[in-house]
């Protein structure tokens, strides 16, 4: 074969050697234009075929709308069950919670008759249907009582008898209930030698007084760790039977509350003293506030009401609350002379009328 021949036939074969075709589309090739264009087109139908078969090679699918509408849908689902346990936390007590859901409770367990048909399967279905909220009002009043029980066990007293039982030939004593600060003591910080607590004047004269007629019993917010070695300076002698600090308090609002309910006497027969009485105590029927004592020399606040005192323990009014409401918005010490004077004047005035009567 010539050179120029074969330089003709080169680019044939190399182009054919490089050709994905099969066979049958090379031989097609060989013998006509036509049925090398058809060869073409077939070995291009059975490469898209072979490719549309093979998964790795098939562009990603579109991304699900339906998915992402239903996390939506569950993310508001959860907001808003969320936010209304908020809020029925907040707006309502646990006891207002359960008695609002108690009826709802009580049809949704109700059992439903058996060959149930039309309207009655309505019912069974809505039964259904109602079962996956009751599951969480139940759970919901669960945990909200468990967390409650948790929390009045810091906010309430340590016990419902604060106060040991009185002995049978004590039962007609009074008990006298007294706070701490600024009302026995004040304690009082400088820079150059830190904390001292001052004594009011007149409390030692005050306490062994009436300690004769009286249960005395102090009742402070503070801790005990503090309480105790105030009290024992305070009170050596120890006119102070009892000694509370601020775990018998009840914690509310912010604030620690004297509660004389829980002190296992009867309220007819409590009175309770303090410089923040109204502020403090959670019967102020049973309360006597005084002027706060802070470092003034001449204060005479507690021996001032020595004679009122003594003369209720003497009297033993059968409720003593009666007495203190007579007195309101009165200086109860200042009242107390008073009246004393004019129930003198009178005597004295009978004393006279009668003498003259019997002339």
């Amino acid at each position: 074969m010539s050179r120029v021949a074969s330089s003709r036939l080169l680019p044939r074969i190399s182009a054919l050697s490089f050709c994905t075709a099969s066979p049958a589309a090379a031989a097609a090739s060989s013998s006509s234009p036509t049925a090398a264009a058809a060869a073409a087109t077939a070995a291009a139908a059975s490469e898209a075929s072979s490719t549309s078969g093979d998964p790795s090679s098939q562009p990603p699918p579109a991304a699900r709308k339906p998915w992402g509408v239903l996390k939506v849908a569950a993310f508001a689902a959860v907001s808003a069950a969320v936010g209304a346990t908020g809020y029925a936390s907040y707006a309502y007590s646990l006891e207002e919670l359960d008695q609002m859901t108690r009826e709802f409770r009580k049809k949704s367990k109700q059992p439903i008759p058996e060959g149930t048909s039309g309207f009655e399967f309505q019912a069974m279905a809505y039964s259904a249907a109602i079962k996956a909220p009751l599951a969480a009002i139940e759970g919901y009043l669960d945990v909200r009582s468990q967390i409650e029980d948790q929390i009045r066990g810091f906010s309430e007293p340590v016990s419902d008898k604060l106060l040991p039982d009185r002995a049978p030939h004590e039962q007609h004593v009074l008990t006298l209930v007294l706070d701490l600060n600024e009302t026995l003591v004040y304690s009082d910080w400088k820079r150059e030698r830190g904390w001292r607590t001052f004594k009011r004047p007149g409390v030692d004269a005050f306490l062994e007084h009436l300690g004769r007629f009286y249960e005395i019993v102090v009742y402070s917010d503070q801790l005990s760790m503090y309480v105790d070695p105030v009290v024992d300076r305070l009170d050596p002698k120890g006119n102070i039977r009892h000694r509370l600090s601020r775990v018998a308090t009840k914690y509310e609002h912010g604030k620690h509350y004297r509660d004389l309910s829980k002190l296992n006497r009867n309220p007819a027969q409590v009175i309770y003293i303090s410089a923040h009485a109204l502020e403090s105590s959670l019967q102020p029927e049973n309360s006597v506030q005084i002027k706060p004592w802070k470092l003034e020399n001449d204060d005479t606040q507690l021996l001032d009401l020595i004679p009122f005192l003594e003369y209720v323990a003497v009297a033993r009014p059968s409720d003593i609350r009666a007495v203190l409401a007579s007195y309101q918005g009165s200086d109860i010490a200042a009242e107390f002379i008073e009246r004393s004077k004019e129930h003198q004047r009178r005597m004295q005035e009978q004393k006279q009328s009668g003498r003259i009567w019997r002339r």
